[in-house]
């Protein structure tokens, strides 16, 4: 089938999502039918954090914009305010046919709202996922502001049916990121550990995020978390959290681990790079959704701390616990010598052909901006 050639922007607020949606945009950009922008903001583009606008770069897409919208850790409103005007400006120049946005950052929300009140499709990669936090009020939202939904299984597609969604506009695909986790292209550990002076033999990941709703306790979890991974006398690789309200507790902490030569620390690590270093991981510690999406596809041991993923689609073998240090301990020496039966829950590593295969059809190109809600009783 013929199609008019189509703009796509792809937007992109941190390492995370970049990750996700990375295949997707690797799998379009080559492609005759389709003109690919990459609007790059939030995290990418603090120094603190890394600087992953580097990252994004490397990639080599031709139409690469960086717009740098962040405030303050306390002003979450003023940054989604101040995305919104810059890929407003952005996509008034370009006029895309197509925005894509990924999982639940104020910078998705701020593509679906652009995109919405301009009456250009959007399509929310993720959407139907139960978060927990603030995090899941922002997913639900941009979900209900988009008008196509790329879901990671089954149970999310029938999340959206339930608000009332098209199902007709909703293709599940599985989650992007298992596409490279799966990839026979991921370096080696020999390469990754010498390109990040990585010196352990053994080592666990630890990834510890804040939990917004619960900004008042965060110094008191960092402390206990720091704690625990000291007195564990594990070596470990720690990257740094998002930069959510709450991540300077976190930073802070962090800075009592320079101390100790168990502990490499990260801003950031290349998606790729580390992929490979958690599929060779002893365990991994935190709250990030790098412990329920990925590591289980590992067959990694995973410690998982408080209530940042409460009500995720969890691996039955997870750990959990909650903030205190003696828990946390506790479930480290548990990790550091079991055994843990890998699981595939978001797909089988083909998420970007389904995503193409979607695009390539004249249908959905058909679906209207103009949503209508469903409503179940009546049908």
């Amino acid at each position: 089938m013929t199609l008019t050639k189509k703009k796509l922007v792809f937007l992109t607020g941190t390492r995370a999502d970049f990750g996700k949606l990375k295949s997707l945009i690797e799998i379009s950009k080559d492609r005759d039918e389709f003109e690919v922008f990459v609007f790059v903001t939030g995290m990418h583009l603090l120094q603190e954090y890394g600087y992953t606008l580097l990252e994004v770069e490397k990639c080599g897409y031709k139409n690469i914009h960086a717009f740098p919208n962040h405030t303050d850790e306390k002003t979450m409103d003023l940054s989604l305010a101040k995305t919104i005007q810059g890929f407003s400006s952005f996509i008034k120049e370009i006029n895309p046919d197509l925005i894509v946005v990924h999982g639940d950052r104020i910078e998705a929300m701020a593509g679906a709202i652009v995109g919405a009140l301009n009456n250009i499709l959007v399509a929310h990669v993720e959407g139907g996922e139960l978060s927990g936090t603030i995090d899941e009020l922002i997913r639900h939202s941009v979900s209900k502001m988009s008008h196509i939904h790329f879901v990671s299984n089954q149970k999310a597609k029938e999340r959206l049916v339930q608000m009332g969604e098209l199902p007709e506009s909703i293709f599940v695909i599985g989650s992007p990121d298992v596409d490279l986790m799966l990839s026979p292209n991921l370096p080696d550990i020999h390469h990754v550990k010498a390109y990040y002076q990585i010196n352990f033999e053994s080592y666990a990941v630890a990834m510890f995020h804040p939990v917004t709703t619960e900004y008042k306790s965060m110094a008191e979890y960092a402390k206990n978390f720091v704690d625990a991974l000291i007195e564990s006398e594990k070596e470990y690789v720690v990257i740094y959290p998002n930069n959510d309200l709450g991540s300077k507790f976190i930073l802070k902490e962090y800075e009592r681990l320079l101390e100790y030569d168990k502990f490499r620390i990260f801003p950031s690590i290349r998606f790729e790079y580390f992929l490979t270093l958690l599929k060779n991981a002893q365990f991994m510690v935190g709250n990030s959704s790098a412990g329920i999406r990925e590591a289980p596809y590992y067959g990694i041991p995973v410690v998982n701390i408080g209530t940042r993923q409460l009500n995720r689609a969890l691996h039955e073998d997870i750990l959990n616990c909650g903030y205190q240090k003696d828990e946390i301990l506790a479930l480290i020496h548990l990790a550091a010598n079991s055994s843990f039966p890998k699981e595939d829950l978001f797909g089988a590593g083909n998420s970007d052909t389904q995503f193409l295969e979607s695009m390539l059809t004249r249908s959905f190109w058909e679906i209207s901006c103009q949503k209508q809600f469903i409503d179940k009783a009546f049908n």
